[in-house]
């Protein structure tokens, strides 16, 4: 009897990639960020960032590493500079020059200690 030939394992139907997305390690996904895997790790520990839970591991598509990256996407400032010759609308305060001595020193008080002292306990040191 003959038996039926076993398609390659690269030889996936269409509708099974669609069906099933790929997900990656959160070591892949730290290298493609420039980041620690404990960073990654700790992000979706903590639900700061998207990811797939299986079982114990962090697993994460395609479209959550597209979001982590816009999450932490800057933008840049909505004002931008203007060129030199304009005039700016609001007065800018003065540039403080090293020249002109340290700022103003605030007093600083000291706050009381967390634990008493061991002598205090009666225990010897």
């Amino acid at each position: 009897m003959r038996q039926p030939a076993i398609p390659p394992a690269s030889a996936a139907t269409p509708h099974a990639e669609a069906a099933f997305p790929r997900l990656y390690l959160p070591e892949e996904v730290a290298a493609v960020l420039g980041c620690s895997a404990w960073w990654v790790k700790d992000r979706a520990r903590r639900r700061l960032i998207p990811f797939i839970r299986v079982g114990r591991a962090y697993r994460f598509s395609d479209d959550h590493l597209a979001e982590i990256i816009r999450m932490h996407e800057e933008r840049p400032a909505r004002n931008p500079q203007r060129p030199s010759g304009m005039a700016a609308s609001a007065p800018q305060p003065p540039v403080r020059r090293q020249s002109e001595g340290p700022a103003p020193a605030r007093s600083l008080k000291a706050r009381p200690p967390r634990r008493m002292l061991r002598s205090q306990y009666g225990t010897a040191a």
